[in-house]
């Protein structure tokens, strides 16, 4: 979340993921389905659209799409080449980052680096879809997304984002300068544009309405601006929530982004179903601004909830990434919990509140930070968390593929399980619907038809996650 800045845009060489991206074992030895036709018989599927699960189910994938999904006794699997028996199993969407990065803040001095491994941990991890949430080289970023769309290299289906806007706040305000870079960004072929938290009123202002002329959309993790004055400027997405809004300080100034620890003073004091909070959710809907959570990356700050790397993660560092992690991980858990852990139990209270009014919640994993929050296992982390919020796991399930895919106009390829929908779905052992827990447990993950062994995938990135 908290990030290094520079005037105009920070730019971070990350030629190392470039280096990497063709190290390790090739894509065709760690395709479990080569393609074609394949019929998945006998399994548990959750189809993303938040309804319950349906068991004994028979889906069938044929070139890169589903031709059909419906009970097993009734959907015929002839003519395939490929069946394969999965009682037991549950099959969902494939998920849909919408927080994610392809750089890693790393200790000491959260020192940005590039991940080579990361594209591969996004998809074995069952994340088929990313929203980059911000680059810190965009020119690296378009390379890889090119190397993986020509099947080159794995790795989910990229939608990339700009670089942060950050201005100096000792600089005059230039909205005119933000809007001639966006002109430029977006002629290379981004998705969205990240605003950040020093980005003023008029810079907002005009980011939007020039990313807007272009049918792309505007996010932001902002501060000097607060999400009520942002809903009303246009933008279409806030990532983070509640617990990084700053228009509930008594204090605030215009376009001055506030320290963050006297603002969440106050907002833990604030009640969520109170005239307050419950007037910026009714703002927010009404605007059709969308909310990412991102629960992982703040309950990695909470000495009290301090999250273990599990036991397929860690070995996944390298040496000196896992000698830092365990070392901040100690360092953390000593600290007193008198902020993190309550600011989290209000967020997943906000986010309850915010979808119950109508609101449309996506979720990512937003790994930055000290090492707690890794790509593709913080996204699976997240579904636990909003379940801990009080959502169901069906209903989990639904803001981390189907809502996505809404906020991208992708919902009518990606995101639910349904005939004619192309192929992009994970077989999970176990049923999430009873342990969502569950949704670690990736087997396979269908990329365009194409079947991914999740285990060989991580097999191959053992001590890579880190190295440069």
């Amino acid at each position: 979340m908290s990030r290094a800045v520079a005037p105009l845009f920070t730019a971070i060489l990350i030629a190392s993921l470039l280096c990497c991206l063709g190290c390790g074992t090739g894509n065709a030895t760690l395709a479990k389905v080569a393609g074609g036709s394949v019929a998945l018989t006998h399994v548990r599927v959750i189809d993303g659209t938040g309804g319950p699960a349906n068991e004994d189910q028979t889906i069938v994938i044929e070139n890169g799409r589903i031709r059909e999904i419906g009970d097993a006794d009734v959907v015929r699997s002839t003519g395939v080449a490929q069946t394969i028996e999965l009682r037991g199993r549950t099959v969902i969407p494939g998920l849909v980052g919408m927080h994610d990065h392809l750089f890693y803040a790393l200790p000491p001095g959260a020192e940005y680096r590039g991940m080579p491994s990361f594209p591969k941990l996004y998809l074995a991890t069952g994340v088929t879809s990313v929203r980059t949430a911000g680059a810190t080289d965009l020119t690296a970023e378009l390379q890889v997304k090119k190397l993986i769309d020509s099947g080159r290299e794995l790795g989910p289906h990229l939608y990339l984002t700009s670089p942060y806007v950050d201005p100096d706040p000792d600089s005059p305000e230039n909205p005119a300068g933000y809007s001639a870079i966006i002109e430029q960004l977006m002629d290379k072929g981004i998705n969205s544009v990240k605003l950040y938290t020093r980005a003023r009123h008029s810079e907002v202002a005009a980011v939007i309405k020039t990313a807007h002329r272009r049918g792309v959309q505007v996010t932001g993790h902002l501060c000097a601006v607060g999400f009520s004055e942002a809903a009303a400027l246009g933008i279409d997405n806030l990532e983070h929530g509640l617990i990084v809004d700053t228009e509930f300080y008594s204090h605030r100034q215009p376009d001055v982004c506030p320290e963050w620890t006297l603002v969440v003073e106050e907002l833990l004091r604030m009640d969520v179903r109170g005239p307050e909070i419950q007037a910026l959710i009714k703002t927010l809907v009404a605007h059709q601004v969308a909310i990412t959570s991102t629960l992982a990356v703040f309950e990695s700050m909470s000495g009290a909830r301090i999250p273990n790397l599990d036991g397929r993660a860690l070995p996944l560092l390298a040496p000196s990434l896992q000698t830092a992690y365990l070392a901040k991980q100690t360092q953390v858990a000593r600290l007193p919990d008198v902020i993190w852990g309550a600011m989290l139990k209000k967020e997943m209270e906000f986010e309850r509140a915010f979808v119950e009014a109508g609101g449309l919640l996506m979720a990512g994993a937003d790994p930055t930070g000290w090492g707690g929050v890794l790509a593709g296992f913080a996204d699976q982390h997240g579904l636990e968390l909003l379940v801990e919020a009080g959502f169901t796991p069906e209903q989990t399930i639904r803001i981390a593929t189907y809502n996505g895919a809404l906020f991208l106009k992708q919902a009518d390829r990606i995101g639910t399980l349904a005939g004619g929908k192309e192929a992009d779905l994970v077989v999970i052992r176990g049923n999430p619907a009873a342990s969502i827990s569950d949704i670690r447990q990736t087997e396979i993950v269908f990329k365009d038809g194409v079947g991914y062994d999740s285990a060989a995938i991580l097999q191959t990135l053992i001590g890579q996650v880190g190295r440069q």
